[in-house]
């Protein structure tokens, strides 16, 4: 396995008591450092490059960020630079896209362990603590080397509406997101498939606060890995947000650290059937579930011929709900 981390993550910097804080940094740089001990191998990152970087954001916006630049800015609510912020949000991205590329060269699963986060950075604004979105520059990375197929599961607590947008009238770019619903930041309902030829390529699945891991574990049998079989998408990249943990301060759902690696692993699996696979770092702000779940992750991804199964008597009406949900709102664009 292959991971992207440094210690240069706690270089950007947010307000006290802020959750999106640089002692998560610290969190990634221990995991890299286990997992290297057990024979990962762990690199530094490279900052994406203003073209890569182009191809999701705007130029007048990447202006606008890198005119804070050895400052401290307050971007909207809750999202912040500090003096190093950029150069730091330009290596999260560059480490995806490094993560992406190590994948498909080398058919060995790659993480990025990286902040800030990403996936609700639009192309024209900040928010969500996130400055550029990460994994969809990764994954636009990937569609001009020539990748036919990819697909983003984000497994955050929050919609990554940046990550919706970007790709929502693109066939080539298969968004699936399981996340809270409703809640920040608002967007993310069933009925939101895509445009134009992207029509169906959206697939959201909103769960009730309160779901567990039964809940998610049928969504993910009965929506995600079904659409993912039909795709057969050559890169599939997890954007891996851990804030939908019991323990975590931001969200209201009941996920386990083994619920994750069940996730993760029945991914991982069906990822390499088709093509490869990278993860790439998101949410989670309690840090011992952020540390336990990333683990977790990483030893599932390790697994061979790891399958997912649930029990739809296993899950509550709330999970049962929101696949009924999302079959309704894909028929006819996906075999649910």
């Amino acid at each position: 396995m292959r991971l992207i981390a440094s210690e240069r993550f706690e270089e950007h910097v947010t307000p006290p008591g802020h959750p999106e804080r640089m002692e998560r940094a610290r969190i990634f740089t221990a995991v890299a450092a286990r997992w290297s001990k057990a024979g990962a191998v762990s690199v530094e990152p490279r900052p994406a490059s203003r073209e890569e970087l182009a191809r999701v954001h705007d130029e007048a916006y990447l202006d606008e960020i890198a005119a804070t630049a050895g400052r401290a800015v307050r971007l909207d609510a809750d999202t912040y630079t500090s003096p190093e912020s950029v150069e730091i949000a330009a290596l999260a991205a560059g480490a995806a896209v490094q993560a992406a590329e190590h994948a498909m060269a080398h058919g060995e699963a790659a993480c990025a362990l990286v902040r800030p986060p990403g996936h609700h950075a639009e192309r024209n604004r900040a928010m969500g603590f996130c400055l550029y979105n990460n994994i969809a520059v990764a994954a636009a990375a990937a569609r001009a080397r020539g990748t036919d197929r990819v697909a983003i599961v984000d497994i955050d607590v929050h919609h990554g509406n940046g990550s919706q947008w970007m790709f929502y009238d693109d066939p080539a770019v298969l968004y699936v997101s399981s996340h809270q619903y409703p809640f920040y930041p608002g967007t993310g309902a069933a009925h939101e498939t895509g445009s134009g030829a992207g029509k169906g390529y959206t697939v959201n699945i909103p769960l009730e606060a309160g779901a567990t891991d039964a809940d998610y574990l049928l969504a993910y049998t009965a929506i995600v890995l079904p659409v993912l079989e039909q795709f057969q998408p050559a890169l599939t990249l997890i954007s891996a947000g851990f804030d939908a943990h019991e323990r975590d301060p931001l969200a209201s759902m009941r996920m386990s650290t083994e619920g994750f690696g069940a996730i993760v692993g029945g991914l991982a699996s069906l990822a390499r059937r088709h093509g490869s696979l990278a993860l790439v770092t998101e949410g989670g702000y309690d840090l011992t579930a952020l540390e336990e779940s990333l683990d977790a992750s990483l030893t599932a991804i390790q697994r061979t011929g790891t399958e997912l199964t649930a029990s739809q008597s296993a899950a509550a009406p709330r999970g049962q709900r929101a696949v009924a949900a999302v079959r309704a709102a894909q028929h006819g664009l996906w075999r649910l």
